[in-house]
């Protein structure tokens, strides 16, 4: 019974304490990006994103969307701007007291609240509105990290030139590359 106790001590400091921050490093043709993610706030997105990282899901896609005082959105399209398969959708967890303020991460989604798979946007303005509380649709958009290095890289993609092309309406004239998504140690 002694030696269980000295276990159950550790256990139950361990369960007192905080979740490690997990980090993901984005290496992109602009430079790279640090993102620290909340898991303790939005547990089930980040494990997602965490999921598609180890998957190498991220490694080649474009930066597709890129709206210069809004946000940069990536991670579902390849370079030849097809469009990479992605796991069932996830919950949506948007009313987690987490905000999209600039350098914040959040997940892309069509109308459907659960629907965000694999698609993320960086925050690069303060965009209260899309917050649960203040969304349109009673929703929000779900965050779940925010830039603690590389702010001058998503600085960078924010202001390149963008054009419509097919069904993408903000699409950079010469290719963002995600290169290759992280799990930083």
């Amino acid at each position: 019974m002694k030696r269980f106790i000295p276990l159950l001590a550790a256990i139950l400091l361990a369960a007192s304490l905080p979740a490690m921050a997990q980090k993901v490093r984005l290496a992109t043709s602009a430079g790279d990006i640090v993102v620290e993610l909340d898991r303790e706030k939005a547990p089930k997105t980040t494990a997602n994103f965490l999921q598609y990282v180890r998957d190498g899901h991220y490694d080649g896609t474009l930066f597709h969307r890129v709206i210069e005082n809004f946000m940069i959105q990536g991670g579902g399209y390849k370079s030849d701007l097809s469009q990479k398969p992605t796991r069932a959708p996830i919950p949506l967890e948007s009313r987690t007291g987490l905000s999209n303020l600039r350098g914040t991460v959040a997940m892309a989604r069509t109308a459907d609240p659960n629907s965000a798979s694999a698609q993320f946007f960086i925050n690069v303005a303060d965009n209260a509105f899309l917050d649960q509380p203040n969304a349109r649709d009673g929703h929000g958009y779900a965050v779940f990290g925010r830039v603690v290095e590389g702010m001058d890289v998503v600085e960078k993609i924010r202001a390149v030139p963008t054009q419509a092309q097919g069904m993408h309406q903000n699409l950079p004239v010469k290719p963002v590359i995600l290169q290759k998504a992280t799990v930083e140690k």
